[in-house]
């Protein structure tokens, strides 16, 4: 890892902090608010909860598979950045084609796109020692945080344009926006570099890699609390992304449940998003200095209680029939949370970590985090195709019924968590 010692430009910091707004333009523009009405306006909404979640699921399918992978690549590279750009720019140019090339087209676009995404979430999180040292990693992760939901306020912003109706424009502007606020990480994050490249694309590569993997998740009492913390994120990412995808489509059903048409509910959906995100920024960096102060592993725990008190605000919003105004205070607790779940979670891996494995123990970790956002997705096209198509609720009810379950994985998460140590790893020891 980074030398506490090390001079670290202040610009590298910076421009590694404004790829994380960069990334949340796309995730928050297109993963969270406009695809998923996209969707809606194509099949129904009776039907837009189950085919958003099944698309997504596959989607997150293809980066489960290879995110080891790309892990162990990265780790035998000369530099982690040629993928970091690579992965962006697949992401920009298939972002840009979205709803321009009929439904099939459009689909297959976003799988793509977002599966990119995902592959440069996990080489971005991997440079996090590149720019910070063990005293200040918790401050600088919950900055990016922070700083981060600031490119949601783009992404929400540009909703309330005059052409905001036109899907191909919005898309096509979060494309632009996150190629160009990401272009400063790609010039000014300098590697150290591997000082023992090795061959990064053969297939006995593949194998090895492949096969260290496996011999990790074995052997888990080598690197202590790393498999259980890594099995409890497969529980809480699961909830916390899959009701992240589904908070817009949430909202317009409440607010149609109340009497508002569906133009109305979208526009109150897109005011719930913005403030969820203001309260994100604010707990990014709170939580942040949280973290350097009593360990991310604690910051974490007091982060998961916090979504359970959200999870069942939200839940009964939607089976209570409460007005949709209420919404903003979950979104308020949501955006607070989230703020807090990244700002511990990096530094929490990273410290469970062995420093010359990072891009494979990313790898682990993006495995995981797809995992669950693969499954969270089906089980909530699962639960929507219940308790709506089959049981006859109303959206806004089989939803609310939904997010009880998502709260069922934030307890189940708590107990595997529990056990695991982040104070005594640099001394070789803690739970496994």
């Amino acid at each position: 890892m980074t030398s506490p010692t090390q001079a670290i430009p202040r610009r590298a910091v910076w421009s590694w902090i404004l790829y994380d707004l960069a990334n949340t333009i796309f995730s928050m523009g297109v993963v969270s608010l406009y695809f998923s009405l996209w969707v809606r306006e194509q099949v129904g909404p009776d039907r837009a909860d189950t085919v958003y979640g099944i698309i997504t699921a596959v989607s997150m399918g293809i980066i489960f598979v290879i995110s080891p992978l790309l892990g162990a690549m990265t780790d035998r590279a000369r530099r982690r950045m040629p993928f970091l750009v690579t992965s962006t720019i697949i992401c920009v140019v298939l972002t840009a084609l979205l709803a321009r090339g009929g439904y099939w087209v459009t689909m297959l676009a976003f799988v793509l796109a977002n599966a990119a995404y995902q592959a440069g979430l996990q080489f971005y999180d991997a440079l996090l020692p590149e720019v910070t040292t063990e005293e200040n990693r918790g401050r600088i992760s919950g900055i990016g945080v922070g700083i981060g939901y600031l490119g949601s306020y783009f992404a929400v912003g540009i909703g309330f344009l005059p052409q905001s109706a036109d899907k191909p424009f919005l898309f096509t502007a979060i494309a632009i926006a996150f190629l160009l606020l990401s272009i400063p990480c790609f010039v000014f994050v300098k590697e150290r570099g591997n000082p023992n490249p090795q061959p990064v694309f053969s297939l006995a590569m593949i194998k090895e890699s492949t096969k260290e993997t496996l011999r990790t998740l074995r052997s888990g009492n080598e690197h202590p609390g790393l498999i259980r913390f890594l099995v409890g994120r497969v529980f809480y990412t699961d909830a916390i992304n899959t009701v992240i995808s589904i908070m817009t489509l949430y909202t317009v059903n409440v607010a149609v449940a109340s009497g508002l048409s569906t133009s109305e509910g979208e526009g109150k959906a897109r005011l719930v998003m913005l403030g969820a995100i203001s309260f994100a920024v604010v707990g990014g960096f709170v939580w942040g200095r949280l973290v350097d102060k009593v360990g991310p592993k604690r910051t974490l725990d007091y982060v998961l209680w916090l979504w359970v008190a959200t999870f069942a605000g939200a839940a009964s919003v939607g089976l209570l029939g409460l007005p949709w105004q209420t919404l903003f205070v979950v979104a308020s607790m949501a955006g607070v949370a989230l703020g807090g779940i990244w700002s511990a979670d990096r530094p929490l891996m990273l410290r469970l970590t062995p420093p010359n494995r990072i891009g494979e123990f990313y790898g682990l970790y993006g495995m995981v985090g797809r995992f669950s956002a693969i499954t969270g997705p089906v089980i909530w096209a699962f639960v929507a195709w219940l308790c709506i198509g089959k049981l006859g609720m109303t959206p806004a009810k089989g939803q609310g019924i939904g997010v009880l379950v998502l709260l069922s994985f934030i307890f189940i998460a708590r107990a595997i968590l529990g056990p695991v140590r982040d104070d005594l790893v640099r001394e070789g020891h803690g739970a496994a």
